[in-house]
């Protein structure tokens, strides 16, 4: 029997992209899940209008993390084998979801994880340069505390397998949840590889919020997050700075 899979995509304010990236998602994958994370444009009324799109509403914006712990608990609830992730403002392009399908049948990897960076930072590259260099630091951080060989911490583009994941310990609800997440899978013993996906940054004016606006203080938070994550003995707790969206 074939695996069963689930495209999860959480939103934020993406009336711009939301039409277009649904349609053309709905081409290789026939279950798909929208996260609308308390959009106050016109997100909630075009995923109305859309058909065999499922959804869960946040009536407030709660945060990257959170939504992506929402979207994996959702997939255990309804026994999915795997559950991709993409973003929706066409940094991940629908395309490359059989390249996911395709790595998944190998079966020889727990998380299947997009890298922007396959041969490490490109200084022509598209994205702006302070999150090319926060990315550069954070990653080599993670590999070199928690025994990875990753050369990208931050692509959203992901396939987990279902089975192993524990929405419950998701705590950092925010964009940093990601150094909470590597920590857990590092003690785990996920088997972890990559897959090289295309840099595509259509709007680098896109921000964070609040404090996370400053780089500095963007990198500090990320740092924070991970030092709790690792010092935790099994509950790792929130850090979230005041202000904080997740959108990017």
């Amino acid at each position: 029997m074939s695996d069963r899979h689930l495209l999860a995509i959480p939103v934020f304010n993406e009336q711009r992209y939301l039409r277009y990236v649904l349609e053309d998602a709905r081409r290789y994958c026939s279950d798909i899940l929208v996260v609308d994370d308390g959009s106050t444009d016109r997100t909630p009324e075009l995923l109305r209008e859309m058909d065999s799109i499922r959804v869960i509403t946040h009536p407030e914006n709660r945060g990257y993390g959170k939504s992506l712990a929402d979207a994996f608990a959702f997939a255990r609830r309804h026994d999915y084998d795997w559950v991709i992730t993409m973003d929706c403002d066409e940094q991940h392009e629908p395309a490359s979801i059989p390249m996911f399908l395709d790595a998944i049948t190998r079966d020889d990897a727990d998380l299947i994880s997009g890298t922007r960076y396959p041969g490490g930072l490109d200084e022509s590259a598209t994205a702006p340069k302070d999150r090319r260099e926060i990315n550069q630091r954070i990653t080599a951080m993670l590999n070199e505390r928690l025994g990875l060989s990753i050369t990208d911490a931050f692509c959203g583009f992901k396939a987990y397998r279902v089975a192993l994941l524990r929405p419950d310990d998701i705590t950092v609800p925010g964009y940093a949840m990601p150094m909470q997440f590597w920590v857990q899978i590092a003690r785990q013993g996920w088997r972890v590889r990559e897959l090289p996906v295309p840099l595509i940054y259509h709007d680098p004016t896109r921000h964070f919020g609040g404090l996370l606006d400053d780089p500095a203080a963007r990198i500090r938070h990320y740092v924070d997050v991970f030092e709790v994550a690792c010092a935790a003995d099994v509950d790792l707790i929130d850090v979230t700075p005041a202000g904080c969206v997740w959108c990017r």
